[in-house]
């Protein structure tokens, strides 16, 4: 047995080592040199607590004391380490205690495993939860944390504060003669100059698109006004040199002072200003005051909101259905629904109409909890009439771990007494980064109520394999960038075979999106692709359509 312990401690993978309880070291393996650099001679002359980095010398000191008093038989905690060639690295540390028949500690043994990958990793995606990738800002969701963390203390304390809402002026027209290169790098040069004016109080960050945002706490309307004036100076003084011509830059930028309002309300009022400011001749700024005239454009955004409203309580919201093959056996398996809204002409809009008025008007969970229960409710009327029916349904940032949609989920799978694996829950890249811990808690919640997840858009961003690890996908619905150049370009076709490969080494399914043609759909299936979904499989219907496709699809059987 000791021979068998020696040669386990002495080839064990990860860092073992005997401390005596003066925290000399009595024996290291191999693996504890390699993590620490140090050689067994060096190490034999350091002390156990001298590996630790200074400011975590004393991180584990109330665990270390509770197994010598024998609270505790083993503990496990991270910490820095101090490598012999001084930079520092994360560790995962376990220690616990051998006693002699007395009970009195001869021995500490430690287990030490480097993780500073991991941790590097952690930083990573940390900084990218908060930040935009492009310009280093701040992204939408730091940015309404802390709009909505401003308005909570000057509510309570009485404080002031205003929004600037930045739209650059036709910057579509730079991406669509110069490309979306050119167009990165004005928004680069955009968010500089803005970095440069705001004070180190003040809030920048990129909203999403050409769009930035601005939060002033403490400012009146007096200071607002100067730093919305000098916001649209600034932006004249820049200019873009593309394709050997210069390109002026101008901004439209709407004001509102916090004025009692909620942060969902400023930002719609923002926006409001903003639009405003842009039919006022573009390349100023417009100050909202509650009451005051909004002109057309405005004035359709808060119609389009008040629609919504309307459609909500009316159920006047329209679902479509999409077709997604299996492409193993030919036959469609299961349908993405696609949210529609009847305007009051009549006219059918799509989602790019009005959800993201739903979003800034704070309806968007509304729309997300009518969907699931629509979903829910086709699922359940199939299968009553003998129809297996799966349907995807897709969950907003806004709503991704939103405890009332959960409870809306609950009550009609309870309700219905679905198969809860015909439910598909599809979440972006986006809606995950953004809120990673509260994509964690439901996808959890719902994967044990035994629904099922895709993973949109996948292979975009940087988070994409770190969100296989920690979230339970079901589908990787492959990003359709890849997939239109899958014919011609060689490196979309290695990025969709090493999805693939990945996908299958971990049990789960691919859909390939945008699939325009059958050379595309054949090959495709050629390169072990599970699903395919686009306008060659099936452009989106109602779901009348859809059911009476099902209908006679089960009559001919």
């Amino acid at each position: 047995m000791v021979n068998a312990f020696e040669n386990a401690f002495a080839n064990a993978p990860i860092g073992m080592a005997l401390v005596d309880m003066d925290g000399h070291f009595l024996q290291v393996n191999d693996a504890l040199c390699r993590i620490t650099g140090y050689t067994r001679d060096q190490i034999r002359v350091v002390r156990f607590r001298e590996l630790s980095h200074p400011s975590d010398v004393d991180v584990d000191a109330p665990q270390l004391q509770a197994l010598l008093d024998g609270d505790l038989a083993s503990y496990q905690i991270e910490k820095r380490y101090v490598h012999a060639w001084g930079h520092s690295l994360w560790v995962l540390l376990t220690v616990s205690i051998v006693r002699d028949n007395q009970g009195q500690p001869l021995y500490l043994i430690s287990q030490l495993q480097d993780i500073s990958e991991r941790k590097e990793l952690e930083r990573r995606l940390e900084y990218l939860v908060d930040h935009d990738f492009l310009t280093a800002l701040f992204n939408r969701r730091r940015f309404e944390q802390a709009l909505a963390q401003e308005t909570r203390l000057a509510a309570r304390y009485g404080g002031r504060g205003a929004v600037l809402l930045l739209d650059l002026d036709h910057f579509k027209d730079v991406n669509d003669r110069f490309g979306h290169k050119a167009g990165d790098d004005l928004l680069k040069t955009v968010a500089a100059a803005l970095r440069e004016r705001i004070r180190e109080t003040d809030i920048l960050a990129r909203l999403g698109g050409d769009e930035f945002g601005i939060i002033l706490p403490q400012a009146d309307e007096a200071q607002t006004l100067v730093v919305a004036e000098e916001v649209v100076k600034a932006m004249r003084r820049q200019t873009a040199m593309l394709a050997e011509q210069v390109i002026p830059v101008t901004a439209s930028v709407g004001v509102v002072l916090f004025d009692h309002l909620t942060d969902i309300e400023l930002l719609a009022c923002a926006d409001l200003a903003m639009y405003e400011a842009k039919e006022s001749g573009r390349n100023g700024f417009s100050l909202y005051r509650p009451g005051k005239g909004a002109r057309p454009r405005a004035s359709s955004r808060m119609a389009a909101a008040e629609w919504i409203r309307h459609a909500l309580v009316h159920d006047q919201l329209v679902l479509y259905g999409q077709p997604i093959l299996d492409l193993e056996n030919n036959e469609v398996s299961q349908y993405e629904l696609l949210v529609r809204l009847r305007s009051d002409q009549g006219k059918l809009l799509p989602p790019s109409a009005f959800l993201y008025v739903a979003e800034r008007f704070g309806m968007i969970v509304a729309i997300d909890s009518w969907v699931v229960q629509k979903a829910v409710a086709l699922i359940a009327d199939q299968a009553q009439a003998g129809r297996a029916l799966t349907l995807n349904v897709n969950i907003s940032a806004k709503s991704v771990g939103d405890a009332q949609l959960v409870q809306v989920i609950d009550r009609a799978l309870s309700d219905t007494g679905i198969d809860p694996t015909r439910l598909v829950f599809e979440l972006t890249e986006t809606a995950a980064i953004g809120n990673i811990e509260n994509a964690k808690t439901f996808t959890n919640q719902l994967r044990n109520r035994g629904c099922k997840f895709a993973l949109d858009d996948f292979g975009t961003g940087f988070g994409s394999f770190y969100y296989l690890k920690h979230l339970p996908f079901d589908y990787l619905k492959i990003d359709g960038d890849f997939i239109r150049g899958f014919i011609a370009n060689t490196t979309d076709q290695f990025v969709v075979e090493a999805i693939v490969g990945i996908a299958q080494g971990m049990g789960k399914k691919t859909v390939a999106e945008f699939v325009g043609d059958i050379e595309m759909t054949d090959r495709l299936r050629q390169s072990g692709v599970d699903y395919a979904q686009g306008y060659h499989i099936g452009v989106p219907r109602p779901v009348s359509d859809m059911v009476a496709k099902l209908a006679r699809k089960t009559a001919t059987h």
